[in-house]
């Protein structure tokens, strides 16, 4: 079956984060990331390192025993980003296991890599393509749903009440 977009799963996604939070009274995203850590039982470290290759703002790394969001300093939008990768690790996106902690890209290999994505139009997505979608449909409709909670009152009572009335 051909990977395709689903707006569906992702809103699911994000409901299943926001229950997490509602169980650990996370409000703010960084909460919210370990609430996501201890429902999975699984271990969400963040880094900041200014090691990323340029054009990069966040990676997640997947290691044997934890996953790790690597965050660019000084983004102009750090909850974005973190969203973003915290969409990865939601969906258990494939990537590449981290051996070691950062890859040097050439500006030649972004430009080739870039050249062999204009070749394919009309293939339909990839799944890597997929996975960039997923996770930043993820982070706006998760960044969406804190800001409309945070308009409401206090955020837990706001959490509270949705997951009551479903």
């Amino acid at each position: 079956m051909a990977a395709r977009r689903s707006h569906r799963r992702v809103a699911a996604a994000v409901d299943a984060v926001l229950d997490a939070a509602v169980a650990a009274e996370a409000v703010e995203l960084v909460d919210i990331v370990q609430s996501v850590a201890q429902e999975r039982e699984r271990a969400i470290e963040l880094e900041y390192s200014a090691d990323l290759a340029i054009g990069i703002c966040g990676q997640r790394r997947a290691y044997p025993d934890r996953d790790v969001i690597v965050l660019a300093p000084d983004l102009p939008d750090n909850d974005r980003t973190l969203a973003h990768e915290l969409g990865h690790v939601v969906f258990r996106h494939e990537g590449v296991e981290a051996v070691s902690a950062t890859l040097e890209v050439s500006d030649d290999l972004i430009a080739y890599m870039l050249s062999q994505r204009s070749l394919r139009k009309g293939d339909g997505p990839t799944a890597d393509e997929i996975a960039e979608w997923e996770a930043e449909t993820f982070a706006s409709m998760m960044l969406m749903r804190l800001k409309t909670m945070k308009g409401r009152g206090a955020p837990v009572s706001v959490l509270r009440y949705d997951e009551a009335i479903g």
